[in-house]
This record gives C-alpha cells, structure tokens and sequence, in this order.
C-alpha cells in the first residue's frame, strides 16, 4: 500500500457517534473511506433494506456487525435472553450481507470467571448452528482484564484460540483488538497461531493514552499513545489476515470535537502510523 492508500481502512460507527447511520455512510464514502462496522444501536428502528441501499449507493462495504455476545449471567433467563439477541443478530448481519459478528463475551461479578468462560462456551455453540446457516462469521473479541468482571471473562488471544481450537467451525474466529491486547507478553505467539487455525477474522486499532482519565471512553487516536500498533499489524499481516484496519475510538474528547475535523484526523494518524 501507498502512504496515501485507504482502501484498507475501515471505521465503526461507534467513532463518530454523534452521526446516526445515514450520515455516517455518507461522510466516509465522500472522505473515501468505503468499509464500515455498524454497531447494532445505530440500526434501531431503522429500515434494514434502507440501509443496504444506501450503503450499496455509496459504494460501502459492511465489515462487521457490532456486537454480540454478552452469554453469561447466573440466571438461566438472562442467558436464554442473550441467545436470542444474538440469534437476532445473525438475522440483522444475514439481512445486510455483513460478514462478521463481533462477539464481546461477556461476564458478571457474582459468578466465578470458571462460569463465566463455561456459559460463553456454551452460548457460542448455542447460536452457531444459525450462523452457519445464514453464513454469518463469529469473531470471539478477547477485551483487557479490566473489563473482566463485567465485560468479558476472555481475556488473552490464547482464550480465544483455545475456544476456537475446542469448537471446531470455520465460522468461528477471533477479533485482535490492539487496545485490549497490546500488553500481552504472549501476544505475537498467540497471534501466529491464530493464523496457522485461520481464525483470524478481523483487527481493530486506536490508542492507549497514557496517562488515561478513562478506562472506556479515554481511547486515543493512532499514534496517541503507547500501543506499538505496527509492530502488532505487522504480526498480524505475517499471520496471513488481509482484511481492513478498523478504526474504534471510545472517545469523550473526541465526540465532544466537530466530528468532520476528527474523521480528518483519523485519516492522518491512519497514514502516519498504520501505512
């Protein structure tokens, strides 16, 4: 790729979320940007027929679907309702043509993690006969131990592998986030081989701010921060993925910003340090 080249580049609606759907389409496509992830919220109420139109119009390709998961919870009513959110989900994505499902796992406080990585297992094979079926990709994203008690009881890429090694799919994969595994010592093992499974279905990237004011809504733009982000894509590219860079910024500072100047800086920082 040139050091002008963004035909990799993808952004999540999430980045810029102060634009609803429609604006968002229509902002990349015209600041030649042309993959997008949606996150589910931006789809509420919406015409999904609508959208695929307007995203086919603007010449956009849909990335991935933001997200699912959230499978574990001590109470059996919870979990049976996230097995239908998701399943709705893959309906959404199957709907839209859209690849990929981003799975954030889940986990809660008053069960043990060992419950916690039980029930998430349990899930994923619960609603992956569907995916299947409507060919829709399940990527297990593993998030910082931060989140652990809440969030998602996976944690390292080697959770992830391990999940996708004992549940045998090709739909099935994993997402390598920077954000939440740059710190991993095991990092570039791990990421190799989730490349020798071929699971690796999709790479997110951003900043660590240092120091951070906010443990979810403090990401930085590439180059921001502490994250060796080439150094990890490079790792990532030897493992064989070819797919987008996909941009996710939790940001107050940056929502708070005119979101034109801040989808310029985005391209910059994607030049300067991802390129």
């Amino acid at each position: 790729m040139t050091s002008n080249d963004l035909s990799k580049l993808a952004i999540h609606t999430i980045t810029t979320k102060p634009w609803d759907i429609d604006t968002a389409i229509s902002k990349y496509s015209e600041a030649g940007i042309h993959n997008i992830t949606i996150w589910r919220q931006y789809l509420e109420d919406k015409n999904l027929n609508a959208i695929k139109k307007n995203l086919d119009e603007q010449k956009m390709r849909i990335v991935s679907l933001c997200r699912g998961g959230f499978f574990a919870h001590p109470e059996k009513e919870n979990r049976e309702m996230a097995i239908h959110d998701n399943e709705s989900a893959i309906l959404q994505a199957a709907e839209l043509k859209t690849p990929l499902i981003v799975l954030v796992c889940g986990s809660h406080p008053a069960q043990s993690l060992e419950e916690s990585r039980k029930q998430i297992k349990e899930g994923i094979e619960r609603i992956l006969p569907l995916a299947e079926d409507k060919n829709v990709r399940l990527g297990i994203e593993p998030l910082h131990p931060m989140y652990a008690d809440s969030r998602s009881a996976i944690n390292t890429l080697r959770q992830a592998n391990d999940i996708c090694r004992e549940i045998e799919s090709r739909h099935l994969g994993v997402v390598v986030d920077v954000y939440h595994l740059w710190w991993d010592p095991q990092l570039e093992i791990e990421i190799r081989r989730c490349g020798q499974m071929e699971k690796i279905f999709a790479f997110h990237i951003c900043d660590w701010i240092s120091p951070t004011t906010d443990l979810l809504n403090d990401r930085g733009l590439m180059g921001e921060g502490c994250i060796p982000i080439h150094q990890i894509k490079t790792w990532v590219e030897e493992a064989g993925f070819n797919g987008t860079h996909e941009v996710e910024i939790f940001s107050n500072r940056y929502w708070q910003m005119n979101q034109d100047k801040f989808l310029d800086l985005i391209k910059k920082s994607y030049k300067d340090y991802c390129l």
